[in-house]
C-alpha cells in the first residue's frame, strides 16, 4: 500500500475546501447550490430511467460534488506553476481556447482529471486563462501591466515547497495533502486590497475590464464556481424565486431530449468594494455565480455539425430574451439528430459501453466491435452518452462578456458590446500558450475517442468471459 495519498483524494479535498471558501465569500453561491440540489433531486425522482442510467455510468455519485471554477493569470510563470500545482491533484491541461475571437484578450486551457476512474471520483475542473499583453492596444498600459505583474508572487512559499516535494517523491502524505490544500487555497482567495492606485485600475478597465481583473490584485482569485444541474431551464426559471437575477440568455445549445455538450447560465458579476493603493476606496467587478448542464461529448463530425447549426442560429438580430433565443436555437438545431441511437450510429457523439444483464445465447463470433449495434439490440450491451467534460470557446467568452458588463464608475461598460475591448486577434497562438504552460495541452477529441474505445474493449471482454 502506497504511503502517499491519491491525487483523486487531494482533488476532492481541494474542491470541497474551495466550495466552502467561495460560499463564505459569495453567499449567493450557497443559494445556487440549494437551488441546483433541489432541481436535481426533483428531476431524478421524475425520471427513474435517467436515474438508473446515471447509476450505471457512475454519474450519480459525482453529481452533487461536481464543480468547475475559473481563474485568470497574468504571466507565463504563473501559468507554469499552476500546471505543477494542478498535477499534484491529478489535473491535466485539456484543450486550447482562443477567446480573443470574442474580444476577450486571453487564451486558456482546462485543468481536469482525464481517465474514467478519476472523473468518477471527482470531476473538478478549473478553466484557466492567460492574459495576452500583446492585445493591449496602448503601449504604455501594456508595459505598465507587465511591470505590475512582474512584481507579484501569487503562490505561498509553503505550496511551492509541497509541489516540489510531491514531484520529488511521487506524492504527498495525508498530513502534507491537508497542508497543500490550505496553502493552495490562498492563491484562489479574494483580496479586497488592490496592488495599484485607482487611476491605474480605471485605465486598465477602460482598455478591458478583464485586464484590470488580472493585473490589479495580489492573486487571480476564483471568479466563479459552478455546480452541475440536470435541468438548467428550470433553474433559470426559479432563480428569481431564490432572490437571484439570472442573466438574460442561457448560453449553448437548445434544450433537447439528448443534451449536447454544455449549457450555462449565471447571475451578473458582483460590484465589490476594494481599497486601492494610497488607501483610496473604490469598487471592482469580477466574481459571479454560474450553473451548467452537461450533455454528450461530440465527435469531430458532431462538432462540425454543431458549429454550423450554431452559426446559422446566430444570423440576424440577437434575441433580447431567453424564450426567443431558445426558439431560434431549437429551429436551427432541428437538423441535429435527437435520439441516442442515431447519434451513435452516425458517429456524431461518444458513448460509454457496458455489459448488460442479458448475455445468454451469444456465440464467440457475435462478440466483436463490428457487431455493436446487434449486441445492443439483443440486450447484451448497453451504451450511455459520454459526458462532455470540457468547455465551449463561444460559451466561455459569452459568459465572460455578459458578466463583465456592469458599468464602471466612469460610466463606460466594456464587456457586452466590446466597444472598448482590443481588436480580436487574427488567430490564437497555441504554440505560445504551450510554451508558457511548459508542456502540451491534451486534444480533447482524441481523449474522448480513447475512452470510448477502452470502454468498448472492456465491455466486449466482459461478455466473452461471462
Amino acid at each position: 500500500m502506497s504511503q502517499w495519498i491519491s491525487p483523486d483524494r487531494i482533488r476532492a479535498r481541494f474542491s470541497r475546501a474551495m466550495s466552502a471558501m467561495y460560499r463564505d465569500e459569495v453567499p449567493q453561491y450557497g443559494t445556487l447550490l440549494e437551488l441546483v440540489e433541489a432541481v436535481n433531486r426533483e428531476t431524478l425522482n421524475a425520471d427513474p430511467d435517467l436515474a438508473r442510467r446515471l447509476d450505471i455510468a457512475g454519474e450519480s455519485r459525482r453529481l452533487n460534488e461536481e464543480r468547475h471554477g475559473a481563474i485568470r493569470v497574468g504571466t507565463p510563470g504563473e501559468l507554469a506553476m499552476l500546471r505543477r500545482l494542478f498535477a499534484v491533484m491529478g489535473m491535466w491541461p485539456v484543450g486550447y481556447y482562443d477567446l480573443s475571437r470574442a474580444n476577450v484578450p486571453v487564451h486558456a486551457t482546462a485543468f481536469r482529471p482525464v481517465d474514467d476512474d478519476a472523473l468518477r471520483a471527482n470531476p473538478f475542473r478549473v478553466f484557466t486563462s492567460l492574459l495576452r499583453p500583446e492585445l493591449i492596444a496602448s503601449d504604455a498600459l501594456r508595459e505598465r501591466a507587465r511591470e505590475i505583474l512582474a512584481a507579484r508572487d501569487i503562490f505561498t512559499p509553503g505550496v511551492k515547497t509541497l509541489i516540489q516535494r510531491s514531484e520529488a517523491q511521487g506524492g504527498l502524505s495525508d498530513a502534507d495533502a491537508d497542508t497543500f490544500v490550505t496553502e493552495a487555497l490562498d492563491t484562489f482567495r479574494w483580496h479586497s486590497d488592490a496592488t495599484v492606485d485607482r487611476a491605474t485600475h480605471e485605465s486598465l478597465s477602460a482598455e478591458h475590464r478583464l485586464i484590470a481583473d488580472v493585473v490589479c490584485f495580489r492573486g487571480p482569485h476564483i471568479n466563479h464556481l459552478t455546480p452541475r444541474t440536470l435541468d438548467i431551464d428550470t433553474v433559470q426559471r426559479r432563480m428569481p424565486d431564490y432572490g437571484i437575477t439570472p442573466k438574460a440568455i442561457i448560453e449553448g445549445p437548445p434544450r433537447r431530449r439528448c443534451p449536447l455538450l454544455l449549457r450555462q447560465t449565471s447571475f451578473k458579476a458582483l460590484n465589490e468594494p476594494v481599497r486601492f493603493a494610497g488607501d483610496e476606496p473604490g469598487s471592482h467587478t469580477a466574481r459571479f455565480g454560474e450553473i451548467e448542464q452537461r450533455g454528450v461529448a461530440l465527435t469531430a463530425s458532431g462538432r462540425a455539425l454543431y458549429d454550423r447549426l450554431l452559426a446559422n442560429a446566430r444570423e440576424g438580430t440577437p434575441a433580447e430574451d431567453n424564450a426567443t433565443h431558445q426558439q431560434r436555437l431549437a429551429a436551427a438545431f432541428a437538423d441535429f439528430p435527437d435520439d441516442e441511437a442515431t447519434l451513435r450510429r452516425e458517429g456524431l457523439a461518444f458513448f460509454h459501453y457496458w455489459p448488460a444483464e442479458r448475455r445468454a445465447g451469444l456465440a464467440a463470433d457475435d462478440i466483436s466491435a463490428a457487431n455493436v449495434e446487434s449486441l445492443i439490440e439483443r440486450g447484451a450491451l448497453e451504451a450511455t452518452p459520454m459526458i462532455y467534460e470540457d468547455f465551449l470557446p463561444v460559451s466561455a467568452a459569452g459568459i465572460f462578456q455578459s458578466n463583465l458588463s456592469t458599468r464602471s464608475e466612469s460610466g463606460s461598460a466594456p464587456g457586452d458590446d466590446g466597444a472598448t475591448a482590443p481588436e480580436p486577434a487574427e488567430s490564437g497562438d497555441q504554440a505560445a500558450f504551450e510554451a508558457a504552460l511548459g508542456g502540451d495541452v491534451i486534444d480533447e477529441i482524441a481523449l474522448y475517442a480513447r475512452r470510448e474505445r477502452a470502454s468498448l474493449d472492456a465491455a466486449l471482454e466482459a461478455l466473452k468471459t461471462s
